[in-house]
């Protein structure tokens, strides 16, 4: 497996292989890698014939300094994980001074309002950061193929208009949620739960699919009423928010029109820790 920590040194070898008409998937990640990552890497590596998984834990994308000194760096792990799929995978690990040359600071996007809700909402500034990295990595790297994780929804979306404002020529593709045996989504935030909590923890998918149902036969404000009503009984995971919104605006719905997508996100403090879940209502 090949290791590069510059960008400089990834891009040469790239093109050598590119220059082959090879074509390239690119995995983003932050590292502390789990079974959701590995099912993009698996997905990436039947539908591509190279792939560069990035490990990069980006500053700026944190809104809370104590968050980010939390946040795992598992690097030797995450290798060992990776090579478990193949050995013919490229991970590219740079530094922060490689991929923030001058101040750390990330740019300003404009993306219509699809990062001012939800996440955007609770964590000012977050997109922006996810935006100035995410466009290195497709410049740099070039791939054909990028892979996201549909747990962070609205950052799929946000990605999906990066692309569009920058005419960035990739395909980004969606992958499915992968869940633990409880259904608590695969996060790396859940290392940070106890045993017992992270058990408890399983009620927010239990939630979110009883919501699936109810949003059959009632509207979407009574769904929204009864996702919170289901969490006011449950002393150890306190609901953020809750919201019902259109798949492409990400704007949040009262009603619900026909030929229009829906999904439902909330965001969870469980004994402390944030953990994210959406689920497509139709």
């Amino acid at each position: 497996m090949l290791i590069f920590r510059h960008k400089k040194e990834i891009r040469t070898h790239l093109d050598a292989l590119i220059a082959e008409n090879k074509s390239l998937g690119l995995v983003p990640t932050m590292g502390a890698l789990h079974e959701g990552h590995l099912a993009l890497v698996q997905k990436a590596v039947s539908e591509n014939d190279i792939v560069v998984v990035s490990i990069f834990v980006n500053p700026t994308q944190f809104n809370n300094p104590e968050d980010l000194n939390k946040y795992p760096n598992t690097l030797d792990a995450d290798i060992l994980q990776l090579e478990s799929i193949s050995n013919n995978l490229i991970v590219f690990a740079p530094k922060v001074s490689e991929m923030y040359t001058a101040n750390i600071t990330p740019k300003e996007y404009n993306f219509d309002g699809l990062d001012s809700v939800m996440e955007g909402e609770f964590r000012k500034g977050h997109f922006n950061g996810v935006g100035t990295i995410v466009q290195e990595l497709l410049t740099q790297i070039k791939p054909r193929n990028a892979y996201f994780g549909e747990k962070d929804f609205q950052q799929l979306q946000i990605i999906r208009k990066l692309v569009a404002l920058k005419k960035i020529t990739v395909n980004i593709i969606g992958c499915p949620i992968v869940r633990e045996a409880n259904g608590l989504a695969m996060s790396s935030r859940n290392e940070q739960l106890s045993e017992s909590i992270r058990k408890e923890a399983g009620f927010i998918y239990k939630t979110l699919k009883n919501a699936k149902i109810k949003f059959g036969t009632e509207s979407a404000s009574k769904v929204v009423e009864f996702v919170r009503n289901e969490f006011r009984n449950q002393a150890n995971l306190q609901l953020e928010y809750v919201q019902i919104t259109d798949v492409r605006t990400l704007r949040s719905i009262r009603r619900k029109q026909k030929n229009k997508k829906y999904r439902a996100f909330v965001a969870v403090y469980a004994d402390g820790v944030r953990l994210i879940d959406n689920i497509a209502l139709n």
